[in-house]
């Protein structure tokens, strides 16, 4: 039988537990919540279950995925920097916190109807098949004034009928996943357009902000160099005829900064794209980070022959998302060992960067792992982040090869 399935069964049974308290929560506070605004207490009550009901949906976003598979990105409108009227407003013209309030008052009537199907189901199929325990101890399964199973014959019919009706639970229990999931995809992620839009705003971010640092790194850095050079050579001009030596002295100075500059431009270029990533690919390139890195770093690249490579614009956004997780290990995590994994699957190309450290990474906003979301949202990826406090930490990049 497909895990999934298995997976599947203890939400079907457990999730009725959520759907009531969600509903009864919600029943409860926003009457009272709006009932209170005209006394002006009630605006924080109203915002704080404004709250509540976002992070309830983000936490079913991530049981959905564990339990039936369904990734769910969440699909919040990017929060504005100050201001309270913006922030409300970002809060409530956002049509995700509408449908985020939807699903939660639809759990409760669709988690009982599971409930009952899935504990009915189970109940019958688990007593069917052990039947002849029942018969055993001498007791009678009566199903109706015509039908009971009170001979062996009739127990061991039972406990064949039990196993065809596992094959049915199974069936129906992977049936009400699908049309869990599906509900779930409709109401708690966003729109195509909404989707589209955020993920063209997140890239045009990505992109200038990467066009700042070029310019930043080329003005504190090549540049300077370079006027230093202009200004030695000058120098080393204006004294070629009365003093030689202090000539000589200067156009040498000006040859190690025109050396240096070169250097810093080598290694720019190298961060907007390595020529071995193009030349030989994904894993060469991860091999050399690795080799670069203060520990060992274990590098395993599985994507199939040299035709079968991805595009370029997912090996690079690859190859950034593994530099920027081992810069960090570097700096952050006081790991000892680390590991690259990244393998293709369904027409996605997967990365996984682990290490063994002290854990408690963040994605925050303006910091190396939000860049990297960034990156991975221009071409609809998803940047997933597991770094629990004491570790160890998992940065998992999902990378579609087509958009």
């Amino acid at each position: 039988m497909d895990p999934a399935t298995w997976r599947a069964v203890p939400y079907m049974l457990v999730s009725l537990a959520f759907g009531v308290g969600w509903f009864a929560l919600l029943a409860i506070a926003v009457p009272f919540s709006i009932m209170l605004v005209i006394f002006w207490v009630g605006i924080p009550l109203v915002l704080l279950t404004t709250f509540a009901c976002r992070g309830a949906a983000m936490l079913e976003r991530r049981v959905l995925r564990a339990a039936l598979g369904v990734r769910i990105a969440d699909p919040y409108r990017a929060r504005p920097e100050r201001g309270i009227g913006a922030h409300v407003g970002w809060l409530y013209k956002d049509p995700a916190t509408w449908k985020d309030l939807g699903y939660l008052l639809l759990l409760f009537p669709l988690s009982l109807v599971e409930f009952v199907v899935s504990a009915l189901s189970w109940v019958g199929t688990l007593t069917l098949i052990t039947a002849p325990f029942w018969h055993a101890q001498g007791e009678v399964l009566r199903f109706n004034d015509a039908l009971a199973l009170d001979s062996w014959p009739g127990a061991v019919l039972g406990t064949i009928l039990g196993f065809c009706m596992l094959a049915v639970t199974a069936y129906a229990v992977r049936g009400m996943a699908w049309l869990h999931g599906t509900l779930a995809v409709v109401l708690l992620s966003g729109s195509e357009e909404e989707r589209l839009r955020a993920s063209r705003a997140r890239g045009i971010d990505a992109a200038e902000a990467e066009r700042r640092r070029i310019e930043r790194d080329l003005h504190d850095g090549a540049q300077q160099r370079l006027l230093s050079v202009a200004v030695d050579l000058g120098r080393a001009q204006a004294k070629l005829d009365h003093a030689p030596e202090e000539a000589r002295l200067l156009i040498a100075q000006a040859h190690s900064g025109t050396k240096a500059a070169i250097a810093e431009l080598r290694d720019l270029a190298r961060g907007i794209h390595p020529a071995i990533l193009s030349d030989r690919g994904l894993d060469a390139a991860l091999s050399g980070l690795a080799a670069r890195a203060p520990v060992h770093v274990d590098v395993a690249v599985e994507l199939g022959t040299a035709d079968e490579r991805p595009p370029p614009a997912v090996e690079s956004i690859a190859y950034f998302i593994v530099a920027e997780a081992l810069a960090n290990m570097a700096k952050h995590s006081a790991a000892t060992e680390a590991s690259v994994r990244v393998t293709k699957e369904n027409r996605q190309v997967i990365v996984d960067v682990w290490d063994n450290g002290i854990g408690g990474a963040l994605v925050s906003a303006g910091g190396g792992l939000s860049g990297l979301a960034d990156r991975a949202a221009t071409i609809d990826g998803v940047l997933i982040l597991h770094s629990p406090v004491g570790g160890p930490t998992l940065v998992r990049a999902e990378l579609p090869c087509e958009w």
